[in-house]
């Protein structure tokens, strides 16, 4: 026989609690994974060491690192960037935290793209093909590259994502950042690179 007697006050706010305590974890969680790594550490590559060399396979938006009438590249290195103030992205599109910093890693290209800064997003650590529709999804400016070995996330000690490092036009690693970092903060570092 089913109870039909109405549910007590007392169980009403007990119900209410589980929705409030997950939603309080998984905000934790997500902050967490945002700022620990910052606490921990911000990656391999002290500031004001010479900005390791790669090459990465571009997989969108190759015609932003061409000069016309150049053709878009293929690739691109960190020594094709010489002179330039470069941010690099590391990312995948199965992180939360990565996808948040997105937009803000473009507002920063929109507003310095002018005074000398590339930005290169590197998709690392998962399959290839899944960056480019991600990307042009959501419209985002700047070069999407592929790092296929992996090479170029350990070269940088990108071993948390998503993981920036902003290098200047002397190619001397400015700051390595994991977590997302705010557009202030990437502005600030940006300055220094320029």
């Amino acid at each position: 026989m089913l109870d039909t007697k109405p549910m007590s006050q007392a169980s009403k706010q007990e119900g209410a609690v589980y929705p409030i305590a997950i939603a309080a974890v998984v905000l934790a969680l997500l902050v967490g994974f945002a700022w620990l790594p910052r606490v921990l550490g911000s990656g391999s590559g002290a500031s004001g060491q010479a900005a390791p060399n790669f090459t990465v396979e571009l997989v969108y938006n190759a015609a932003a690192l061409a000069t016309p009438p150049e053709a878009p590249p293929a690739t691109v290195s960190l020594a094709s960037l010489k002179g330039k103030a470069v941010i690099l992205d590391f990312w995948a599109t199965w992180c939360p935290p990565c996808r948040a910093e997105l937009p803000i890693v473009d507002k920063v290209f929109a507003r310095y793209r002018d005074k000398g800064l590339v930005v290169v997003g590197i998709d690392t650590s998962e399959d290839d093909g899944l960056a480019a529709p991600f990307i042009m999804k959501h419209g985002y400016a700047y070069p999407i590259a592929f790092d296929r070995t992996g090479a170029a996330a350990r070269a940088y000690g990108a071993n948390a994502l998503p993981t920036l490092v902003v290098i200047s036009r002397t190619g001397a690693i400015v700051a390595v950042r994991q977590g997302i970092t705010d557009g202030a903060e990437l502005e600030r570092l940006v300055e220094k690179a320029l």
